[in-house]
């Protein structure tokens, strides 16, 4: 493909950073092969007007969940909090809050949905935001691993040591890139029927699209987890960011993971100058995509920083032995399993992980 056509949804176009894997395994045979556990940043406080919920799901998507969670309190959905989405075909827990100002807490026996259990409930006095978490924790069973264990291993040594890029996840851009077609329908000026979630998540795609080339180039050229001149640099967990000020010791903490290189989430004020590398850079991977950024002003969205680098940390790995699975055939059953958990911070993809890992059978539709 030519640059040009980088506007055309293509994820395994984008870069490996240690090589592609030649190793496969199902993931997400089943929803308990994908285990995801919300990480708050602080405690509840026990009091207040708001009822957080810890909810465990399976099988369900999280909108669903905060949908029925508003029917069981009789309040509108509008009054429900929740970080964010979470995996439907996944064993996911995470916090809903519930604003019942004034009002006791619903009979938690009234609660019967299926697929859903709240496991425990807490009062506290604000609302929970959007992307207000510290972080993931998965657990991830690949099942009937086909590879050489030995190069798996290292690279999980190599991923565990110095991470993956931070691409966004194939799942940001709906089945087959619907998500990126829909967001150029309406830079075409096309009416359509959408809800504000919707059209915000049409744009996102659009950012996190040009976002995913701009890293796969600098993976390409081997830059991506180290310091290019003009870099813009973020805190290890932290959303801060600072302009690389020429300081000695910068490099060094680049490879200490203290902070990770960043790439652009074009918005309003356009790309970097071209006065440094990674400034060149931007604004050649812009020049790809003037006509999206172009067609986004009308929306105002001011741009922002993601980190380059995405380190998943306490990674730790075991092997299984395989064992009988509904719709897994005899032979492939019998396959060794690889189980994987690390934390991840909130607005990354453990996917992504998974792909620097290991390519990934076709799962039936139902999974």
């Amino acid at each position: 493909m030519q640059d040009a056509d980088w506007r055309h949804f293509d994820f395994d176009r984008l870069s490996f950073a240690w090589g592609e894997p030649e190793s496969r395994a199902y993931l997400k045979w089943l929803p308990e092969d994908f285990k995801v556990e919300e990480k708050m940043a602080f405690e509840l406080s026990g009091e207040g007007e708001h009822l957080w919920c810890w909810v465990e799901k399976i099988g369900q998507n999280s909108d669903w969940v905060a949908t029925k969670l508003a029917d069981w309190a009789g309040i509108s959905k509008r009054n429900v909090g929740m970080a964010g989405q979470k995996d439907r075909h996944a064993r996911t827990q995470q916090w809903f809050s519930l604003n019942l100002a004034g009002r006791p807490d619903p009979d938690l026996a009234n609660f019967r949905e299926e697929g859903v259990r709240i496991l425990k409930m807490q009062r506290h006095q604000r609302k929970l935001q959007k992307g207000a978490l510290q972080g993931n924790r998965f657990c991830l069973r690949l099942r009937a691993f086909e590879g050489d264990r030995a190069e798996i291993e290292k690279r999980l040594e190599k991923i565990g040591n110095e991470g993956v890029p931070n691409y966004f996840g194939e799942q940001r851009f709906g089945h087959a890139g619907k998500n990126l077609l829909q967001a150029q329908k309406m830079l075409a000026g096309k009416r359509f029927r959408m809800s504000p979630n919707q059209k915000s998540l049409y744009l996102s795609s659009l950012r996190s699209w040009m976002f995913n080339v701009y890293l796969s180039r600098r993976v390409s050229e081997g830059s991506w987890n180290r310091l290019v001149a003009g870099d813009k640099l973020q805190l290890q967990g932290s959303q801060r960011w600072f302009v690389d000020d020429g300081s000695e010791d910068l490099e060094q903490r680049v490879t200490d993971l203290d902070l990770h290189p960043t790439g652009p989430l074009y918005g309003e004020e356009g790309a970097s100058d071209t006065s440094t590398p990674s400034g060149v850079l931007e604004q050649e991977t812009a020049r790809l995509f003037q006509d999206w950024i172009d067609g986004m002003q009308q929306w105002r969205l001011k741009g922002d920083r993601r980190s380059l680098r995405l380190w998943p940390e306490n990674l730790q790995y075991r092997w299984l032995e395989g064992e009988p699975v509904a719709g897994l055939s005899e032979t492939e059953a019998a396959l060794p399993v690889l189980e994987v958990v690390f934390d991840l911070p909130a607005g990354s993809f453990a996917t992504m992980v998974v792909r620097e890992m290991t390519a990934l059978k076709r799962v039936r539709e139902t999974n």
